[in-house]
């Protein structure tokens, strides 16, 4: 969710459920020696369903979200394995010295296949791994994107619990000092980026947990870090660039999210010129209604958070495109109205096509991409620029899959 990332929030919303059980099923014994690294799709929503599920062997339910949880950095960056589903979630918004301009997303999921395995043996599954990697040229207004899922097997993929290192085949994210530290390719594509934290850890919701539904244990622990100076080069296209910019990071933790009849989300992250980011979601409801957990956080320039209810946002859908491949209609551009907070603001898509479609995986489809924003804060205009993650608009409802 990014807040409701499932992909992310997310919420910071990564997305699509590895039919876990389809995956253990054909696959039941580890990976044949040499072989590559298995290629699929999203888990942002992925794995929820299946995490929630007991599979025979597993000596305990996995823990859910609870109110006042005790939040310690950097630890909590590392992974929390008594939970079914976890997502750490970058993007962000960088350019060349010329100007060139460029959105990139990188996304790793764990999901809970069976918390105490009977068998013994390291190709038994007790979590699987994916990952999505994408780069929005906003100027060439290309889009380029690409998955991976594999099991822990002997390396292939992971999830630290004591230190923060999280991989998937060659892309990993890690910390260096206080610094993320992010690397990904597939073929003529390739990030390598320093993120420097200018703001400390934000924690989204109340009392320490991000609720999703009305269920007690539909929630999250869900925090940003959302502003993070970066650094590094990109290659697209073959082409290598060196680039500079802001990312935000979201990490998710949990173990049931959606429900039944929540259809799927809307998230923004925005980072404003004057120094304050916004994160903002909203759960639609398969009957055309805004869920009441939708929610959102202002952070001020100094760092302070505050909470924002559902009462206190209005989030308004315009211009829209259809995706010619999945048939899927997006809303590109929004408007935010904050009247607690004198703010108002309108969000446009870089560029229209920032769809991924995972037909090779598990077929889940979302809008994820780079977007620009201008309005006004207290008569003042203000400008600034976000990533926008858009689910449920193809394929089944998410809250089929995050149960």
């Amino acid at each position: 969710m990014k807040g409701l990332r499932i992909s992310n929030c997310e919420f910071r919303i990564a997305v699509a459920l590895i039919a876990a059980s389809v995956i253990v099923g054909l696959w039941p014994y580890g990976r044949p020696s040499g072989a590559a690294p298995q290629s699929g799709n999203d888990v942002r929503s992925a794995g929820k369903a299946s995490a929630a599920r007991q599979s025979s062997g597993d000596a305990g339910p996995w823990r859910e979200a609870e109110a006042g949880y005790q939040y310690s950095f950097p630890r909590d960056h590392s992974s929390h394995d008594e939970y079914g589903i976890e997502w750490w979630y970058y993007a962000g918004n960088l350019q060349t010295k010329s100007g060139r301009r460029f959105g990139y997303q990188l996304t790793f999921f764990r999901v809970g296949v069976n918390r105490n395995p009977v068998n013994p043996s390291r190709w038994a599954v007790r979590d699987l791994y994916a990952a999505h990697f994408a780069i929005s040229d906003v100027d060439q207004e290309s889009f380029h994107s690409f998955e991976r899922i594999n099991r822990a097997g002997i390396g292939w993929a992971g999830a630290d619990s004591s230190s923060y290192r999280v991989w998937n085949d060659r892309w990993e994210a890690r910390l260096d000092g206080k610094a993320h530290v992010l690397t990904a390719n597939d073929g003529d594509d390739e990030l390598s980026l320093r993120l420097e934290p200018t703001k400390p850890e934000v924690i989204h919701g109340e009392n320490d947990i991000s609720q999703k539904g009305s269920a007690v244990g539909n929630a999250s622990h869900y925090y940003s870090l959302t502003r993070l100076q970066t650094s590094g080069s990109l290659i697209v296209g073959g082409e290598s660039f060196e680039v500079s910019g802001l990312s935000w990071m979201d990490h998710e933790f949990g173990t049931s999210f959606l429900e039944a009849e929540q259809k799927g989300w809307d998230w923004f992250s925005i980072q404003l010129e004057d120094g304050r980011d916004l994160m903002l979601f909203q759960i639609r409801r398969s009957d055309g209604s805004i869920d009441l957990h939708s929610s959102g956080t202002l952070i001020e320039a100094d760092g302070r958070a505050t909470h924002i209810p559902r009462d206190e946002l209005k989030l308004a859908s315009g211009q829209t495109w259809r995706s010619s491949a999945s048939g899927a209609v997006y809303p590109t551009g929004w408007t935010i109205e904050l009247p607690r907070y004198n703010l108002s603001l309108s969000v446009k898509a870089a560029f229209n096509d920032q769809e991924l479609r995972t037909n090779e995986g598990t077929g889940v489809i979302y809008w994820e991409g780079s977007v620009a924003i201008e309005g006004s804060s207290a008569d003042q205009p203000v400008r600034g620029r976000g990533y926008l993650e858009m689910t449920g608009y193809a394929g089944a409802g998410m809250g089929q899959v995050m149960r």
